[in-house]
């Protein structure tokens, strides 16, 4: 048995025993996340219980053959059983995200090509919000600054699933190749001599942290208040219940006007702010992780482009692994798994061949 998967069945006991424990739960926050870490560990440690039931068998058909050739059959199916699961177990031991099975946070922005560009952004969070939707996980928008006509300037929204998440299906683990700068090519409404324009719209995912991963200092925050307001400048409430926060030492600010609230604004602000000074720690301490968001959006510059969404032809194309299909419509209503799961296969593809 390998080393790391020695670990992992080490660690998944460990965590059993912690997890009967009814201290444990006076905890809420740990408790959680060593559920978390437990279901993750349940399907490669049941792969191992099972790889090393195939192995005896194995050793015990092939004797047997020795003595009667009718179970050269069974040797054979069992050798092409400890294949595949040893195939399927690899997966699990390759160098992972740790924060690929939390939850996350989603910001679009609008970028080159003015009010075409936030149409564009607003229709990247319908997708979203829709894919959302079809995978069963909750969703709420913490901070928008809509735009005249519909559209989005940017606005954020956090997903969050419902329970635990295997590794690499935790919200976090299907979006997290989402970020980059995403490419329309469309006619847009505001155009009235029927030429196609192109536009872009920036998505940023970040994994969302909890009180534990981050600890802000209040004598770190400059906290503003100021009144709300929307499109064109109407007032949106008479109170100041808008909040922005600057956190001195990293000088990352983050603004919050989206609730009545100024109680909840601030809520929602301090969950996007320590989404950001997490995914920053972690860039700053792996470099893995650093070259993983490097591909996520920085600019929101047409040159960028991670994907292009070209109406006319009613194509979708991904262009960090050449991907193209013709379901446009589709995917804008939320239909994204394919894509994803050819991200997903082609990122473990280049683990595997990176693993010992």
């Amino acid at each position: 048995m390998t080393s790391p998967l020695a670990s992992m069945i080490a660690e998944h006991a460990d965590i059993e025993k912690r997890l009967a424990d009814p201290d444990l739960h006076n905890d809420p926050s740990v408790a959680r996340e060593l559920t978390r870490r437990y279901a993750e560990l349940a399907t490669p440690v049941d792969l191992a219980r099972q790889l090393e039931s195939v192995e005896g068998d194995l050793e015990a058909a092939r004797e047997l053959a020795e003595q009667d050739v009718s179970f050269r059959d069974e040797v054979v199916a069992l050798e092409e059983s400890l294949v595949e699961l040893n195939g399927r177990l690899r997966a699990y031991l390759v160098p992972v995200d740790p924060d690929d099975s939390r939850d996350a946070i989603l910001e679009v922005k609008a970028g080159a090509g003015g009010e075409e560009s936030a149409l564009f952004a607003g229709d990247l969070l319908r997708m979203y919000l829709r894919y959302a939707e079809r995978r069963g996980w909750r969703t709420q928008v913490l901070d928008a600054n809509p735009s005249d006509l519909g559209g989005y300037r940017d606005v954020s929204v956090a997903v969050k699933a419902r329970g635990s998440a295997a590794p690499g299906h935790g919200v976090f683990g299907r979006l997290r190749f989402e970020g980059g700068v995403h490419r329309v090519q469309r006619v847009p409404v505001t155009e009235s001599a029927g030429r196609i324009h192109t536009s872009a719209a920036g998505v940023l995912v970040l994994p969302e942290a909890a009180d534990v991963d981050v600890e802000v200092d209040p004598n770190d925050l400059r906290i503003d208040v100021f009144r709300s307001s929307g499109p064109g400048g109407q007032s949106v409430n008479t109170t100041d219940s808008a909040v922005r926060i600057t956190h001195l030492p990293t000088g990352v600010v983050v603004s919050c006007q989206n609730e009545k609230s100024q109680l909840q604004n601030k809520e929602s602000a301090m969950r996007i702010l320590r989404a950001r000074l997490l995914a920053a720690a972690r860039e700053k301490a792996d470099s893995e992780a650093a070259a993983v968001r490097a591909s996520q959006v920085r600019t929101v510059d047409r040159s960028e482009k991670i994907r292009t969404y070209n109406f006319p032809e009613n194509r979708i194309s991904d262009h960090r692994i050449n991907y193209k299909a013709h379901n446009l419509e589709q995917v804008l209503d939320g239909d994204l798994d394919s894509l994803i799961d050819a991200l997903t296969e082609a990122d473990q593809a280049t683990r595997m061949a990176g693993a010992p």
